[in-house]
């Protein structure tokens, strides 16, 4: 997508950078400026400054500095073009596109407008759960149960939907609007006893009902969607929104929006497992924490992480279902390990989530645990290694197999070499010898079925394939075995037909190796280069 420089200067002279920074910092006039917090690092005196005449803003504490389109990339977390278009839609304007179509640009518009409905209908949804929070004993008195205070409530939008099953039809002028269904908020289904009788009528109901609601919010603060969680015991204990045009699990993060700045001032983002979690430690000292939506942790979710913090620690219960959470959490963070960032994985006492493990040791103990959680390259080896007996040669073999996917997952760099090294430590070959076999092994997934079948079936009759060019040119038989050059023959066995195609002259090793190469150039630019020297170095026809 390429957006014209022009339009983007335009953008930047039309917006004010104090009206689009003061959205996300409380702003203060200080002569012909304005001053604040600086929410790119922790500080207790205002040192940032944003220049309503220069419209940019400056940290004098950390340096952080840039215009409005800066400042949506670097707090919100959001790409070039995102920011671009989410500025121009503030003010109006329609982001030219030079390399899309006319219809693109409709489709494009039109998905954007889509959003913005779908998001206004669910804050409409989250202002009357708030109300009826405050009219709920029960729901109160679940939230002081958990130690939630009133500001932190606040703070995350929590709410509660009633028990009715049609709760938000006095909320919305038309219960039968779609967006209500496309939004997630009202199932839809059939029923014959609906009302009017009509066979095959529609049936709406509320989607969330006796649930303490939060709201899930996109990174620009909008309400994508709802997490809903049950006050007592019944199934299912959690319910999320289902995907909608503005709102996909694997790639939403709840608290995001509200732990951004928290990244900055505790240095890591802590990945937890619950809405609750989320909440819980935000009101006993850790505002850094977020969750997945009841799916495992993707690459959408540790990349989303990276716009914001270099360090991120991965919080699972110590059982089993944490260890599998955990193992899916590496794959998913594997493509952004490289050197300069942190990744960890913090395995809690079975007993224990991080909301009872501070209130029961502190929140100085729950630190320190933090701290001394797993990096990343042991954890990888933990898993290449299970199930493994490294005592034996099959063993760190299996080690071997099992390393190879995720070493490869890795970016290049000091990492992955160093990864390299311990792995072929621990299973007892050299690092060359292991990436040989590792490539040998990479080579042989390009091998056509047909080749690999052919390589592991019976040799054919010779009237149906070329002589072998290791054969010292006697004709082959069937029904014969050869021992060194002689063949020997059953006394009183007929002697083979010869060949349908007649004579063929066996080609040597060379024609064989050309033949092979030449129709897998392919693969053989994908080989590396040290295998690409030990093909080379083979001994030629005649050694």
């Amino acid at each position: 997508m390429s957006i014209p420089a022009s339009f983007i200067q335009e953008l930047i002279a039309r917006a004010d950078v104090v009206e689009i920074v003061g959205r996300y910092v409380p702003l203060k006039k200080a002569g012909a400026n304005f001053m604040g917090l600086c929410p790119f690092h922790g500080e207790k005196s205002p040192s940032f400054s944003v220049s309503p005449t220069k419209q940019f803003y400056h940290c004098f504490g950390c340096g952080a500095h840039g215009n409005a389109i800066g400042f949506l990339r670097e707090h919100a977390g959001m790409g070039f073009v995102e920011a671009v278009h989410d500025l121009a839609g503030q003010y109006g304007l329609q982001v030219p596109e030079d390399d899309a179509s006319p219809e693109d640009r409709a489709r494009a518009a039109s998905q954007r407008e889509k959003q913005a409905t779908l998001s206004d209908v669910l804050e409409k949804a989250g202002d009357a759960y708030r109300k009826q929070l405050r009219q709920s004993p029960g729901a109160i008195d679940y939230l002081k149960r958990r130690g939630v205070s009133g500001e932190i409530a606040k703070q995350f939008g929590i709410g509660y939907a009633p028990a009715g099953w049609r709760s938000l039809a006095s909320v919305f002028p038309s219960y039968d609007d779609p967006l209500l269904a496309e939004s997630g908020l009202v199932i839809v289904g059939e029923d014959e006893t609906a009302s009017g009788g009509s066979p095959g009528a529609a049936k709406r109901y509320d989607r969330f009902r006796d649930r303490v609601m939060f709201p899930i919010r996109n990174v620009k603060g909008e309400t994508i969607g709802f997490g809903g969680r049950v006050l007592g015991d019944e199934k299912p204990k959690y319910l999320n929104s289902p995907e909608t045009p503005v709102f996909s699990k694997g790639r939403e993060l709840y608290g995001l929006f509200e732990a951004r700045a928290a990244f900055r001032q505790h240095g890591y983002a802590l990945v937890t497992e619950g809405y609750m979690d989320v909440v819980a430690l935000a009101q006993l000292g850790f505002p850094n924490a977020v969750a997945t939506l009841g799916t495992a942790c993707t690459p959408d979710h540790v990349q989303k992480l990276f716009r914001f913090t270099e360090s991120v620690v991965f919080s699972f219960d110590g059982d089993a279902a944490g260890r599998r959470a955990a193992r899916k959490a590496l794959d998913g963070a594997l493509p952004y390990a490289t050197d300069t960032r942190s990744i960890k994985f913090l395995f809690l006492p079975a007993e224990h989530d991080p909301d009872s493990y501070i209130r029961e040791f502190g929140a100085d103990a729950f630190a320190r645990f933090v701290a001394d959680a797993v990096p990343l390259s042991r954890f990888m080896l933990e898993a290449a290694r299970e199930g493994c007996d490294l005592s034996s040669a099959e063993g760190r073999a299996h080690m071997a197999s099992n390393a190879r996917p995720l070493w490869n997952a890795f970016p290049e760099g000091a990492l992955k070499r160093q990864l390299l090294t311990e792995i072929a430590e621990t299973v007892q070959l050299g690092a060359a010898e292991l990436t040989e076999l590792w490539g040998m092994a990479r080579a042989s997934r390009f091998q056509p079925r047909e080749e690999r079948r052919e390589r592991d079936e019976p040799p054919p009759a010779h009237d149906d394939a070329p002589w072998n060019g290791w054969d010292d040119g006697s004709p082959p038989r069937t029904e014969e075995r050869r021992y060194g050059k002689k063949g020997f023959q059953q006394r009183g066995a007929r002697p083979a037909a010869p060949g349908s195609r007649g004579r063929i002259l066996p080609p040597s090793r060379s024609d064989l190796a050309a033949r092979r190469l030449l129709s897998r150039m392919a693969e053989w630019d994908a080989l590396p280069h040290e295998l690409h020297e030990l093909l080379c170095g083979l001994p030629g026809e005649h050694g």
